[in-house]
């Protein structure tokens, strides 16, 4: 697969990466658990595969999703040579600190957990859940630390990872971050993150969008999965999935491959975060990504109104 700088940084990914979320277990927030063996025989199907970016958090699964990817490095000799791995630092997840102090001791158990030395691409995450955003934004504050990660080489590049679009456009303004992620914000059914990803693409920050399938729907199904942004969904809000389902019936296409093209084709987008739990996924996501998808799809796709609103906005957030 062709792959696309990370700035100026050195780093170069595929337009497809693998979310390693669900790998940790984490029913409460995709309705289904996933097991050790499960998860590492997804993570070597990925590491046999064509995709050379796999993306993982200190805090999913409590350091599961690390956990069984540092257990697979570890039998593998270590990360293969030009794979990126990024993960993320983590407010604690008892008492919503995300201080300085905390930024450290993240970074140091992900390291642990994963056997790394240094992490390619590091991102802040989830500022918005923290108990005091100071904390992160202060002089001497979790910002500040981050950068001084990159600086001291423990990290080769940082980023900045969350949801809710208006503060993140806050605190990508005065930095020079060299990538972010954000996710559930531009999908075939919620276009929310437009203007983001325009300012970010100026600034010449990578743009990784995540959960193209709004939470999973558009790629399992309504009838599956009737859960909108990893909550069960009403009939009105699983609307706009079926409207999406029904132009693809008429054409003949998988929702699943429109719903990944329609990011990947983006050319501001440097890549795709798409979640996998088992070794089925891997091999259908690569079929998506590069299936035959007529015109004639997308044009009635954009017939269809897209939300601009923020698509969590009463989510319920829970970490496992």
């Amino acid at each position: 697969m062709d792959r696309q700088a990370i700035g100026t940084t050195g780093l170069r990914v595929t337009s497809l990466c693998f979310g390693a979320s669900a790998l940790g277990n984490m029913p409460d927030t995709y309705g289904y658990e996933v097991d050790e063996a499960r998860a590492r025989a997804t993570l070597e199907a990925i590491f046999a595969g064509p995709v050379n970016f796999l993306d993982t958090s200190n805090n999913y699964g409590f350091g599961r999703s690390e956990t069984r990817i540092g257990a697979a490095l570890r039998d593998r000799g270590g990360l293969p040579e030009g794979f990126v791995l990024s993960t993320k630092l983590d407010r604690d997840m008892e008492t919503g600190r995300f201080d300085a102090d905390r930024v450290q001791r993240s970074v140091e158990e992900s390291l642990t957990r994963l056997g790394l030395d240094t992490i390619p691409l590091l991102h802040l995450h989830d500022p918005e859940h923290a108990r005091d955003l100071t904390e992160i934004t202060r002089d001497g504050g979790a910002l500040d630390a981050l950068f001084r990660l990159r600086e001291e080489g423990v990290a080769q590049a940082v980023g900045l990872a969350m949801g809710r679009v208006d503060l993140m456009r806050d605190l990508l303004r005065d930095r020079p971050f060299d990538a972010l992620i954000n996710h559930n914000r531009w999908t075939l059914v919620n276009r929310s993150a437009d203007a983001l990803f325009d300012d970010a693409h100026a600034r010449g920050i990578a743009i990784l969008n995540a959960a193209p399938y709004a939470g999973g729907v558009l790629a399992k199904g309504s009838a599956e999965m009737p859960r909108v942004t990893y909550q069960l969904a009403s009939d009105e809000k699983l609307a706009p999935i079926r409207a999406v389902e029904a132009v693809c019936a008429r054409h003949g296409v998988a929702p699943g491959a429109v719903a990944l093209q329609f990011s990947t084709r983006d050319p501001r987008i440097t890549s795709t975060i798409v979640g996998v739990s088992r070794p089925e996924r891997v091999t259908q996501s690569l079929d998506w990504a590069a299936a035959e998808i007529p015109q004639a799809v997308w044009d009635d796709l954009m017939t269809l109104e897209p939300s601009l609103t923020d698509p969590e906005a009463d989510r319920d957030y829970k970490p496992g």
